[in-house]
């Protein structure tokens, strides 16, 4: 059954659970709209998954999200399936979609030293979909780039309350910081909606302040705009959380602490 509604409904879409660090900028925001979050946990995690199973997929666990929520809108809050998946996904729903890319432009804007660490999963930091943002963006900057192994999935055992490898936070800082030229990195870009989640042992482990950039407050405000008519003044609200790979009691627990009201699977 379609939920009723009276004020705009917005799937956040991730592969796991990393877009609960968009749905917190949703709420920053107060826009005004009920939330939803679909995770796609039967295939997580997408970093080591085939692009072209990736393609086919994302717009079909998307399409179901939409039925089951009435959403008006959907964020598709990963960047491996922005890159990839996000003009399939436009050409077959009929609502707003609102992707997430590595945030180079304002981490160009923000750096005074000119140079900057864009931490993604080992396939983001590759595909062309970034070379072409660091060519847009990134002029006169130097970018180095580390391809996290394993980062994502440390945000969702802390999510669940476990204690992630240490290791993982420690390799992803000297990854960066070990490059050639890496002592001069002021602005960290987290380009994996995951990785905002783990931020303050990413931030223990760097060797020197920086600036910490993710893509959270610009999809608020890309929401909030294409939304702009319909939003009521009421504070945001967490409905539903949907899942693929059942809904475990981890997963359950982890989406209640963060206020959502029930967790349910989707047949997909």
């Amino acid at each position: 059954m379609k939920p009723l509604k009276n004020r705009p409904h917005v799937l956040v879409f991730d592969s796991g659970l990393g877009g609960l660090s968009v749905v917190n900028a949703l709420i920053d925001q107060k826009l005004g709209v009920d939330v939803f979050h679909l995770a796609d946990t039967a295939f997580f995690p997408y970093g080591d998954k085939p692009d072209e199973a990736l393609i086919l997929r994302v717009p079909t666990v998307i399409r179901a999200g939409i039925e089951a929520t009435s959403a008006d809108l959907v964020i598709v809050a990963c960047n491996t399936a922005s890159t990839l998946a996000l003009d399939g996904v436009r050409a077959q729903v009929d609502i707003p979609v609102v992707g997430v890319v590595p945030a180079i432009k304002p981490a160009a804007a923000l750096t005074r030293t000119g140079t900057i660490g864009l931490l993604a999963t080992p396939k983001t930091v590759t595909r062309s979909y970034t070379d072409q943002l660091i060519a847009a963006f990134g002029a006169g900057r130097t970018i180095l780039r580390h391809g996290a192994v394993g980062l994502a999935g440390a945000a969702e055992a802390k999510l669940a309350g476990e204690a992630p490898d240490p290791e993982i936070f420690q390799a992803a800082m000297s990854g960066l910081f070990g490059q050639k030229g890496g002592e001069a990195i002021d602005v960290i870009v987290l380009a994996c909606t995951h990785y905002p989640l783990v931020q303050a042992e990413l931030e223990a482990l760097a060797p020197h302040p920086v600036t910490w950039v993710d893509s959270g407050a610009a999809i608020a405000r890309r929401a909030a705009h294409l939304l702009q008519d319909q939003m009521d003044q009421g504070a945001t609200a967490l409905r539903k959380g949907l899942t693929t790979g059942g809904a475990d009691e981890s997963t359950r627990r982890v989406l209640a602490g963060f206020g959502f009201q029930t967790t349910q699977a989707l047949d997909v």
